[in-house]
């Protein structure tokens, strides 16, 4: 049945590709003789297309000073977002965009994006920053259309875009040795080399070692009811401690019109997992988790003829994880293991030179093994089709593509999932409205939905096989001014305001079931989400002083509609603050850096959906300051960088019950041959 229904689907959508090459081949053949003028300008002006939606991106220098340990601390300083973090260097860390749930926030390394069957969440702190190039974050989708057919499919999008190798002159080679060092006990050694094997062709290894007790300090103050102190006092995180390994390898290469990349990754970990701080214990858990993640993935991309480009992307991943807890009354060790079979083939084909249509097709398998009682080890198919097109007229730009999703599963037991296929739209326009190019005008609709997790659907005693996907329906306004001056002392100043409306429909939750040990998962819910996302930038000159300062801002009043018979409708729902922003100051004295940066988060309430003083979490804010100096010694630089994290000591949790750091340094040393 699972073959058949996919062969079908995938016949259908392989067919429609095939006569849109095909249409775009016999079209380019009747014209094989092209002015080499033409073809340039061609080029030019695509290279040169705006985005209709800018995205939020951090690069280079500016990602690097940051005071940022992982791809999650960095991610704190866009609008719109909120993490959650519980706590220290090995907990976890997840990120979820305006609100719509961290199941639907696409993630993507290299262009590909990063899977979690199991449970949808993407462990962010695993992914350093030394070997990044770029994060960027887009609400609904990258406003192009030459991309796989995942790249449509989640309501948000970040990218994490890793270094290519690039030489100076005849060097032939690149090493940069780096070494952190923190009041965390923390050891982490790490190196990248680059090598230029041909005029065409390079190669990277890089290779990190992380290792801390995870020990910190933190206050734990505890609210009866009635507002009298229960506990007020300092203690020490205990269960925090990691001991991880990371390695990261890649093959670059690029050919007459066009470019090809094999990436390998490797993350093996073995961490305490930080418990929450209740009942005025302090001590450690004794849990514990081991992972194994591993995944190759490559790339090829060419212009077949000058209207005609083609790309196709494939990936496999194994995940696994180990699961120890030894000190509850229940011992537990489950482990899971998740494979991951991906491969994507998209075309393009430029009509006029304002004027482009794409197809993609995907396919995705992904299975789930665990060493659970009664488990139903169950196997996905997916296919997902994509049709979209992006014109130009003058000064007015749109996108619009439709989705096909087609999902199929198999189990070894039990009841499985019925079959689902789902088409969602989305178009995005963007105009301006004057001559000049400093003010833009966009607006956006978006449709997509989330598929149930294998744990939704398919963990013992828990999960539900009639589970409906969760959709979003997401609507947004907004402009975007920039404008350079020259001969003053403001060089350039940008911003950026978004108002939009969010709704998701089926929202998936786990409810008590009879007792507090027995959980089911249901279809229960609806969530209207309004909010504004502003962001400030500006770059000024004061002699040899470059200042950069930035500013971002989010309103959102996220509300639960699910149940008029509920005491909490209509409440802000949990973790989501109606306030919260960041800003940080760059500046630059010839070798010296200076960076600070303040973030905010405003009061909001806990995992109980009701709005009450008891479920009350207070805002929580921080300041981070560091300095950083190069050296340049003949053709090689030295750097290092002191950071001060959380200046004032303020004790604060991200999710109640799981405390953070206070005031930390860190001392980071590198060296580039």
């Amino acid at each position: 049945m699972v073959t058949k229904f996919f062969t079908s689907q995938l016949q259908k959508v392989v067919f429609t590709v095939f006569v849109l090459t095909a249409t775009s081949i016999f079209s380019q053949s009747r014209k094989d003789t092209i002015k080499e003028q033409t073809i340039v300008t061609v080029n030019v002006k695509k290279k040169n297309f705006k985005e209709i939606l800018p995205a939020q991106v951090l690069s280079g220098e500016e990602l690097e000073r940051l005071n940022s340990q992982s791809v999650a601390d960095a991610l704190r300083y866009f609008s719109g977002i909120q993490i959650k973090d519980y706590g220290g260097i090995g907990g976890l860390k997840t990120i979820n965009i305006r609100s719509m749930g961290s199941q639907h926030v696409g993630v993507f390394y290299d262009g590909i994006q990063i899977g979690n069957a199991q449970n949808g969440v993407v462990d962010l702190g695993r992914y350093s920053l030394d070997d990044l190039e770029e994060i960027s974050l887009y609400n609904g989708q990258k406003s192009e259309i030459f991309q796989p057919a995942k790249d449509f499919g989640s309501s948000g999008s970040i990218y994490l875009q890793p270094k290519v190798p690039s030489f100076k002159g005849n060097r032939k080679t690149n090493l940069v040795v780096r070494f952190k060092n923190s009041s965390i006990d923390l050891f982490d050694p790490s190196f990248r080399l680059e090598q230029k094997i041909s005029k065409n062709i390079s190669a990277s290894f890089s290779s990190e070692f992380i290792q801390s007790d995870g020990i910190y300090k933190y206050r734990y103050k505890k609210k009866y009811p009635d507002g009298e102190i229960a506990y007020d006092t300092i203690a020490k995180r205990m269960d925090s401690d990691i001991r991880a390994k990371r390695f990261e390898t890649s093959l670059n290469g690029t050919l007459n019109n066009g470019s090809w990349n094999i990436r390998g990754y490797g993350y093996m970990s073995n961490r305490g997992i930080p418990a929450a701080i209740v009942n005025n214990r302090f001590d450690g858990r004794g849990e514990r988790q081991t992972d194994e993640n591993f995944f190759v993935q490559g790339s090829f991309k060419k212009k077949i003829f000058p209207k005609l480009e083609t790309q196709i992307k494939t990936k496999f991943a194994y995940d696994y994880t180990h699961y120890i807890d030894t000190v509850s009354s229940i011992k537990i060790q489950n482990q899971y293991i998740q494979r991951e079979l991906y491969v994507s083939s998209s075309n393009l084909y430029s009509i006029t030179a304002d004027w482009d249509v794409s197809a993609s097709v995907d396919f995705q398998y992904n299975n789930l093994d665990a060493d659970l009682v009664n488990f139903s080890y169950p196997t996905r198919y997916t296919t997902l089709a994509a049709f979209a097109t992006t014109y130009q007229w003058k000064r007015l730009k749109f996108l619009g593509s439709v989705l096909g999703t087609f999902v199929s599963e198999d189990v070894e037991k039990n009841t499985k999932s019925p079959d689902k296929t789902e088409w969602t739209p989305s178009a995005f326009l963007s105009y301006q409205p004057f001559a000049g190019k400093d003010f833009t005008v966009r607006a956006f609709y978006k449709r997509i939905f989330r598929m149930p997790t294998f744990n939704d659907l398919y963990y013992t005693m828990i999960g539900n096989t009639s589970l409906k996907p969760e959709f979003t329906n997401q609507y947004n306004l907004g402009f975007s001014y920039s404008k350079g001056f020259s001969n003053s002392v403001l060089q350039r100043i940008s911003a950026k305001v978004d108002g939009y409306f969010n709704k998701v429909e089926n929202k998936i939750i786990a409810a008590p079931n009879g007792s507090m040990f027995r959980w089911t998962m249901l279809n229960l819910g609806e969530v209207e989400i309004l909010g504004t996302d502003i962001n400030l930038q500006a770059d000024l000159l004061f002699g040899n002083v470059k200042i950069r300062p930035l500013v971002s801002y989010t309103f959102q009043r996220a509300r639960d509609f699910s149940d008029r018979e509920e005491s909490y409708f209509g409440h802000q729902i949990p973790y989501t603050p109606w306030h919260s922003g960041s800003f940080s100051l760059m500046s630059d004295y010839k070798d010296w850096s200076f960076n600070y940066s303040f973030i905010y988060v405003g009061e909001r309430y806990d995992v109980n959906q009701n709005n009450i003083q008891y479920n009350y979490i207070q805002p929580w804010y921080t300041h981070d300051l560091s300095i950083q100096r190069k050296i340049k010694w003949k053709e090689h630089q030295f750097k290092a960088s002191f950071e001060v994290n959380n200046i004032f000591n303020q004790y604060y949790d991200v999710v109640l019950n799981y405390p953070m750091p206070g005031r930390t340094f860190k001392l980071i040393v590198s060296f580039t041959l």
